[in-house]
């Protein structure tokens, strides 16, 4: 495979030109037949070449395929809403991602996972193999039912549509309640995915400073004065990227003023898990009259493995299932959820939950005391979770420091890419989970 790939590579084999036979090759590289047609149909699974039954094997046309060692950082990417998720998702072996948005692998529920992917290959046929139902696995909805009932959340299994993804289902409700031009709320700073989805509707974005406690009220209500908006957008439990946790005053305020203006509220409870106690949620307050709950199992379960949920009204909920169907010809992957269902309803889950709460607490000490040693200090001290958003030493510019980390190969996450008036530019967010002594040390170097 690495000689063909080299011909191609140095011209000496070009688009359309016929590749040696297989004896031939085979006596030429003193190989089996057998080698060198696994070899073949290989390069012709990757797109390399084609095969033309009775002829032989060509060459492809067009460039050939991006080899692995081709992958680099982009130094040259503008820092813009996708600049920590393409760094981050796109990042090669090697490189440290203290700015990412989830665990690493070792911290998630492997062995669980494992058991539930064995007891899954002995799965009726129709699970491993059709469409599933339009609103998802009526059992991991049922068990979402049970979880709601103990927060205070009365639903019934006809108020959950489970969605590919948590981005999908904000995407979903996004086609299903705005229009292009419409206006939409979100904090500041926020999830700067919030921001690059809200931008592909090409809706009108709006942020209101975000505090300790929950958006600035004052200016929050100001802005629906004065825009109207037709949503807002935000974080339950833990706050992303600030970690703050929304406060009860707050929280009755918000929903006092959403009523007064007719705003609908979506809350992303993706975070909820890793909180040490429940605070406030917006749903509950509200009983889903005007509050629509979303999450996904990314964060403490898999994100590889990508199911989502949409929690509202029984008469939206009907109109969302449509407009999936529309846009996906179903909801989740009943793969996937069933994946979910298992390894949730796994009597160890529990404990993967509470352990995670603990190493996360410890280690989030550790990073603060890290951190503060090189004048970096936590714009708030959260109560639970993996992010610090924390001010950078001088008025450093979070963007010039993570371009320079970047070339280091460590991934970070500076203010301005989660806020919408770009008022961040000497903050950062860190995920004391991928945090390494290695990446600190490179964050000190871009530092100086």
């Amino acid at each position: 495979m690495a000689a063909i790939r080299g011909r191609v590579a140095s011209r000496a084999l070009t688009a359309g030109e016929r590749l040696p036979s297989i004896r031939k090759l085979a006596r030429d590289m003193r190989v089996s037949p057998s080698t060198v047609v696994e070899a073949y149909d290989r390069l012709v699974a990757e797109g390399l070449i084609r095969s033309r039954p009775g002829s032989g094997f060509y060459v492809a046309g067009g460039p050939p395929p991006v080899a692995l060692t081709d992958v680099r950082p982009r130094l040259d990417r503008a820092i813009d809403p996708f600049w920590v998720s393409r760094q981050s998702l796109d990042a090669g072996p090697g490189m440290l991602r203290p700015g990412c948005g989830w665990l690493p692998p070792g911290w998630m529920p492997g062995a669980a996972i494992r058991r539930s992917i064995r007891a899954l290959s002995r799965a009726d046929d129709a699970v491993l193999a059709d469409y599933g139902a339009t609103r998802g696995s009526p059992g991991l909805r049922r068990l979402l039912v049970r979880q709601f009932a103990a927060e205070g959340i009365e639903v019934g299994a006809d108020q959950i549509l489970l969605t590919p993804s948590g981005t999908q289902a904000i995407d979903l409700l996004c086609r299903f309640l705005l229009d292009p031009g419409d206006t939409v709320l979100v904090d500041d700073p926020c999830y700067f995915n919030f921001q690059a989805l809200l931008r592909a509707h090409r809706v009108r974005i709006v942020g209101v400073p975000y505090t300790p406690t929950g958006p600035d009220i004052a200016l929050f209500t100001q802005a629906l004065a004065a825009h109207r908006p037709r949503l807002y957008v935000t974080n339950a439990a833990l706050h992303n990227p600030t970690g703050a946790t929304l406060s009860p005053q707050t929280a009755h305020r918000i929903l006092t003023a959403a009523a007064a203006h007719d705003l609908t509220i979506v809350e992303d409870e993706i975070f909820a898990d890793f909180e040490p106690e429940p605070s406030p949620r917006l749903a509950a307050l509200d009983g889903l009259s005007r509050v629509i709950r979303i999450g996904s199992f990314s964060k403490t379960l898999s994100a590889s493995i990508r199911c989502g949920y949409i929690v509202a009204r029984p008469d939206w909920i009907e109109g969302l299932a449509d407009l999936l169907v529309a846009t996906n010809f179903g909801g989740a992957s009943p793969v996937a959820a069933e994946l979910v269902l298992r390894t949730l309803s796994d009597g160890s889950y529990r404990k993967h939950l509470a352990g995670l709460r603990h190493r996360l607490a410890k280690r989030r000490r550790e990073v603060l005391g890290e951190l503060e040693g090189l004048g970096v200090r936590p714009w708030t001290v959260p109560r639970g979770g993996f992010f610090l958003w924390c001010r950078l030493p001088d008025g450093r510019d979070a963007a010039e420091v993570a371009k320079a980390a970047l070339r280091e190969r460590v991934v970070l996450a500076p203010g301005n890419v989660f806020s919408v008036t770009q008022s961040a530019a000497d903050l950062m967010r860190f995920n004391v989970a991928q945090m390494t002594p290695e990446a600190l040390r490179v964050l000190g170097h871009s530092l100086r």
